[in-house]
């Protein structure tokens, strides 16, 4: 399924990146115009934990509170720090639509629609990623069973080669900014909250 992608990839260098979680290695992978990163501890185990987290600049690196992306990768970091394993930072912004699509979604759920809905109303589906490159990453590390720390099914179901032996939840504590989000993405998208 992702041999297609193997030839247009860009592998850096791997690094060290000292963070406020632990000490991490890093590594980019180039595809396109989207350079996606690997962030993993230094001993990968035969099953390590695995987070497959989707760029969200709003929440990861401005503070938002409009969504959880932040908390769960705060969240997901924190464990692998602790306990060993993989961060895959999978850059396609606002569920693949892009920066300024999602803040004109944004825009739209200010007059009330849904982030699904919003998403609708500029002609995109509700989920327009895509998951080929994280399974490039997953087996050019060598990784072939895993534990994923997800509350998306469609995570789940896009790694067909490998083999999750286990899912691990990310339970966050809903604010009053994304308390409606949460419901949608559980009642409209399936998440497992």
């Amino acid at each position: 399924m992702y041999n297609h992608i193997m030839n247009n990839i860009d592998i850096s260098q791997i690094a060290t990146l000292p963070t406020k979680y632990g000490i991490f290695k890093i590594q980019a992978f180039k595809e396109g115009d989207k350079e996606h990163l690997a962030i993993f501890t230094n001993e990968l185990s035969e099953i390590p934990i695995v987070r497959i987290h989707s760029e969200c600049l709003t929440g990861d690196a401005l503070g938002s509170v409009k969504c959880d992306c932040g908390e769960q990768l705060s969240f997901a970091l924190e464990t692998i720090a602790k306990e060993g394993g993989l961060l895959i930072y999978h850059r396609q912004e606002g569920r693949n639509i892009g920066l300024l699509n999602k803040v004109n979604a944004y825009a739209l759920q200010d007059t009330g629609l849904d982030t699904v809905a919003a998403n609708h109303q500029l002609g995109f589906r509700a989920d327009e990623r895509t998951y080929e490159v994280v399974e490039f990453i997953l087996h050019y590390l060598n990784v072939k069973k895993l534990k994923l720390l997800t509350n998306n099914p469609a995570k789940i179901e896009s790694l067909s080669d490998i083999e999750i032996v286990e899912r691990l939840p990310i339970q966050i504590i809903p604010n009053p900014y994304n308390e409606e989000y949460l419901k949608v993405k559980k009642d409209q998208l399936g998440h497992l909250l």
